[in-house]
């Protein structure tokens, strides 16, 4: 009986967790200006209801009695992530949890405001007060889960990562990489001397582009019945299973940035979309952390949406939607352009993973107290400098406000993106082993192969294994930096 009463907990907690997401997606994409105040009112409610009933001490003892029950394997795995789940809720307690959800929406709707604005004095008290909740809750999780402050937050995220392992591997990689930015901005030098970049037509209505990227995204599987494509501030994938709501930024000026967002939270969608439904309203029915998540984005962007292969296909498919005729020689150039730039979701792949060790190395120090708010343009600016030698001490819009992350309070999530793309070649280079058609597949629009290789070895497991098991039963061995790097000289380096 107690795996039942666990089973109807879970049922009930999916459809507060519904109502949240279907609410927050909203609240980004269509809300009204003036609803901030109450929707903030609204959800901070319902986030204390679900506290409330996701932590009721009764639950402790469904979860022992069930753990001593013959129960089969997926019901006694349901068990095992249930109890990490709740160990995790009752951490901190709801009127912590109501104050907090309350603080990061009011952050985060004045960051749509400020960030364009460039206002960081008026940012900085409501993000101050994100950030002090925030230490309050690592040091809340640290004590009950044994870990160091940033690495509670770090599990909230992508369990079983702890900053031990993330900081010697991403010190490699930001090694390799200030030595091989250059490299790569070489090259890509070289080929603009023999054959000049054909520059955009600059004419890329908003509507065209839209449809343009829902063709892209039903063509790579997105189930349209089951989800959406909206805009807001900053491209993400959010709502439900049943109703993926996923959005990106548009520039009439060019297509690509906004093209490449739609691939990125369309591999988000199908993660979401294929996951197993029967164990829906389990935690183990939820996806393996945000490491593996961002694998599936950064598998369909990069490993796909930037693959040789995929434009052969896709360049028709753009002609199109757009009017535009593109060769193949003419059109990577801009796919694989590496720049050294400011923005973080429009960096290349060479670049981008800098981006991510700097806001990494910036919030272990703002969890650990070494790193003040206030302080942050300065030291934001230093490390870009350092790792891209650019400059945001004039353009905090361009800096620590960039992302809505911090604003979000979601902090230990921003590690997951450059592991992720470790786990995505990783991933690639197992596919193509098993299946060494992959390439032709993608150069004739036929994406079926690839998504049940991903379906079989990760959306259908949901969270049975842990991040390390479920990827070294995927691809047959532990991360391996090399394949990533390997992926980068391959695409970037010296032919």
């Amino acid at each position: 009986m107690s795996f039942q009463k666990i089973d109807d907990l879970g049922r009930k907690l999916e459809a507060l967790e519904h109502a949240l997401a279907i609410l927050g997606a909203d609240e980004a994409t269509h809300m009204a200006v003036g609803g901030g105040e109450k929707r903030a009112e609204a959800m901070a409610s319902l986030a204390g209801m679900y506290h409330r009933q996701a932590t009721a001490p009764e639950i402790a003892d469904w979860i022992a009695d069930a753990e001593a029950q013959k129960l089969g394997e997926e019901q006694q795995a349901a068990v095992r992530e249930f109890r990490r789940h709740y160990t995790n809720l009752t951490c901190l307690p709801v009127d912590f949890v109501e104050r907090q959800t309350n603080a990061r929406m009011r952050c985060e709707q004045l960051w749509r405001d400020l960030r364009a604005k460039n206002d960081w004095a008026g940012f900085l008290p409501a993000l101050d007060g994100v950030i002090a909740l925030a230490r309050e809750e690592a040091t809340m999780r640290a004590d009950v889960l044994g870990l160091e402050p940033y690495d509670a937050m770090i599990e909230q995220h992508d369990p079983g990562a702890r900053t031990a392992s993330i900081g010697p591997v991403f010190s490699e990689l930001k090694g390799f990489l200030k030595e091989f930015v250059p490299e790569a901005l070489g090259v890509q030098e070289e080929r603009a001397a023999r054959r000049p970049l054909k520059a955009l037509s600059g004419i890329y209505p908003v509507e065209k582009q839209r449809e343009l990227g829902l063709a892209m995204m039903a063509a790579t599987g997105f189930d349209l019945s089951h989800g959406s494509l909206s805009v807001s501030h900053h491209p993400f994938c959010g709502g439900v299973p049943s109703d993926v709501r996923i959005t990106t930024r548009y520039r009439t000026s060019e297509f690509l940035s906004a093209l490449m967002g739609v691939l990125h939270e369309t591999g988000h969608a199908l993660y979401e979309q294929n996951l197993p439904k029967e164990w829906s309203h389990w935690p183990l029915g939820k996806a393996r952390g945000m490491a593996m998540h961002e694998s599936q984005s950064l598998f369909v962007e990069k490993q796909l949406g930037r693959n040789p292969a995929f434009w052969r296909w896709a360049l028709p498919v753009i002609a199109k939607h757009l009017g535009e005729a593109w060769t193949l020689e003419d059109i990577l150039p801009h796919v694989h352009r590496v720049e050294r730039g400011l923005i973080r979701v429009d960096a290349d792949e060479v670049t981008y993973p800098l981006h991510v060790i700097l806001r990494y190395e910036l919030e272990e120090d703002i969890i650990a107290g070494k790193l003040e708010t206030i302080d942050l343009p300065a030291a934001w600016d230093a490390k870009m400098r350092e790792y891209l030698g650019l400059s945001t001490i004039d353009t905090p819009g361009d800096g620590p406000m960039q992302d809505v992350h911090w604003a979000a309070g979601a902090f230990g999530y921003f590690p997951s993106y450059t592991l992720g793309a470790m786990m995505a070649a990783q991933q690639w280079a197992a596919l193509t082993r098993e299946h060494p058609a992959a390439d032709s597949d993608l150069a004739e629009g036929n994406f079926d192969k690839i998504n049940d290789w991903r379906r079989d070895k990760i959306w259908s497991q949901g969270s049975r294994w842990s991040t390390p098991e479920l990827l070294e039963r995927a691809t047959g061995e532990k991360l391996e930096a090399s394949h990533f790097i390997n992926h980068l000289r391959g695409r970037y380096g010296e032919v």
